[in-house]
């Protein structure tokens, strides 16, 4: 460490410095494996990073309570106000973090007036903001649930709240980053409250904002929740999630709605529910914006849709009604990723197995896809996406034998 306005080298004790980011440390604490790191840097490791093991010995820190090292602190501001002569400044005592118990009277206060949950919701944002610490407090104090039955009570009151705490609560809910733990306890609330259906009808009726914090909310709770609570989703969630991906209000509300129809779509008649609600058109579209196909990860997300409506008898029909599909699934085959490819050869392979007409395998030798599927099995592609491939262009050797792209052996082996 250099002296601020001298060029001494100034040597600093070992034990000052934090083990992650090697810097004095501002705030120490220590952990439950009597390892003591600064604050900042062991709240990231463990919150931000979701890791629970310490850095050092490697064990696991059982107890994610953080004490803070008083004495250490106090002789590391000592020796910073000795050196102070070399530009070292003093480090402030760290204000102390805030308590549970202060956060179920904020609470409790919030619950005579409506002008006193506006002061708590404001208050919860401000210690929210603080540190990560202070978000696990949050958490232990039920401000997950206090914060949800607000969301879920002004749904049943038909959003008269609407802009003022309902959208305050969505914003702290999704930014406090609950753990799995609390997302279950929301999302199998014995009170009667369904978070779900909460969610859904601010997708429906919301603001811009709320709209998409609802959506990324759905998200992480369904991610959670078991498949007898996906398999028995309301028809609603999928009209929403449809919207949502129809309208494009953000990039992140866009992906979440992806990764809900890639978490749900396979269970029970899900598949059927999602190709009602007009999923598969919605998708087709999106693959045909550039902006959505720039991230690799939303068109992967859109294949694996597609292939699973398409493994059934609604979905390949109601792909093949838009015009453009076969076109845009072609398209994508080693143009996005390896996932990318598999998924869309998987596509093809499911139309051109059941849904095979004169029309469409025309269509299809017209649009490159034959051309594209001989491609794929020449590159370095992967062996299940070459087999899908093969047997695909086996099936219909004989309608597209004149091809000049068709391997001579295919069309030896089936002769007209």
């Amino acid at each position: 460490m250099s002296g601020g306005s001298m060029d001494e080298e100034i040597e600093i004790p070992p034990f000052f410095l934090c083990p992650i980011s090697l810097e004095i440390m501002k705030d120490p604490v220590i952990v439950s494996t009597g390892i003591t790191y600064d604050r900042d840097s062991i709240e990231k490791w463990l919150f931000s990073g979701k890791k629970n093991s310490c850095p050092v010995t490697k064990q696991d820190i059982t107890d994610a309570d953080l004490t803070p090292n008083h004495t250490l602190r106090r002789l590391i501001q000592s020796w910073c106000t000795l050196n102070a002569s070399y530009g070292v400044e003093r480090i402030p005592t760290p204000r102390p973090p805030i308590c549970k118990a202060e956060i179920e009277k904020l609470i409790r206060d919030s619950a005579s007036s409506h002008q006193n949950q506006v002061k708590c919701l404001k208050r919860l944002r401000q210690i929210m903001s603080e540190n990560a610490t202070n978000k696990r407090c949050l958490e232990a104090a039920g401000v997950p649930e206090f914060l949800a039955n607000i969301v879920s009570n002004d749904s049943e009151n038909g959003f008269q709240s609407l802009g003022s705490l309902t959208d305050e609560s969505l914003n702290l809910l999704y930014h406090l980053e609950t753990s799995e733990t609390v997302l279950k306890n929301l999302l199998n609330n014995k009170k009667g409250n369904d978070i779900v259906k909460s969610l859904t009808k601010i997708m429906q009726r919301g603001i811009y904002e709320s709209r998409a914090y609802a959506t990324l909310l759905l998200k992480n709770i369904l991610e959670v929740a078991d498949p007898m609570q996906i398999m028995t989703l309301k028809p609603e969630v999928f009209t929403e999630v449809v919207e949502i991906l129809d309208d494009r209000i953000s990039r992140k509300a866009t992906k979440a709605a992806m990764h809900i129809l890639v978490n749900i779509c396979p269970w029970g008649r899900n598949r059927h529910k999602a190709v009602e609600a007009g999923v598969i058109s919605v998708i087709i579209e999106l693959l045909m914006d550039e902006s959505f196909s720039s991230d690799r990860r939303g068109p992967e997300m859109a294949m694996v849709v597609l292939d699973l409506l398409c493994q059934c008898a609604e979905g390949r029909a109601e792909f093949l009604k838009h015009g453009a599909a076969i076109a845009v699934v072609c398209k994508k085959i080693l143009r996005v990723s390896q996932t990318a490819s598999d998924r869309a050869v998987r596509v093809l392979l499911s139309v051109g197995k059941f849904c095979a007409t004169p029309a469409l395998l025309n269509e299809m030798l017209q649009l490159g896809v034959v051309a594209k599927l001989c491609l794929v099995l020449q590159v370095s592609c992967g062996g299940k996406t070459k087999e899908k491939a093969k047997e695909l262009l086996k099936l219909h050797a004989r309608v597209w034998k004149d091809s000049p792209c068709l391997p001579k052996n295919m069309v030896l082996a089936y002769p007209c």
